[in-house]
């Protein structure tokens, strides 16, 4: 039986053609053939073919390695760099949790009757 499998959207699936396109691009732009690019990052030709295919099969760690390989690695750092939508929430102040404010702790009324040996003596005439 064949599993559920995560439905991608249309614009998600160009998003993974788009970057399989572009690092394909760079493999050429160097020279590079599918069987040595793929010997030089540590994964399969096929697995680079899937890349290059936009595959939303192939891990995230295949994707470095061959990066790694085009000196692009660094790339992955933009992802989410911006994040316009988040400091939009941050400014807001919608996702600042507040903590509850400390209970100060006061001394029960045993404490006010029991002599603690630093007050004075009492005077008897």
């Amino acid at each position: 039986m064949k599993s559920k499998g995560t439905n991608y959207t249309q614009k998600q699936k160009q998003i993974l053609a788009t970057l399989g396109d572009n690092i394909k691009l760079a493999r050429l732009r160097r020279k590079l053939s599918i069987r040595s690019m793929a010997e030089r990052a540590g994964i399969a030709p096929s697995t680079l073919g899937n890349i290059e295919n936009g595959s939303h099969s192939v891990s995230l760690g295949s994707y470095l390695q061959v990066l790694a390989v085009l000196r692009l690695e660094d790339d992955l750092l933009l992802i989410a760099d911006k994040d316009p939508i988040g400091r939009q929430i941050q400014d807001a102040g919608l996702i600042v949790k507040k903590r509850a404010p400390k209970i100060k702790k006061t001394a029960s009324a045993i404490n006010h009757v029991v002599d603690k040996g630093d007050s004075e003596k009492p005077e008897f005439e």
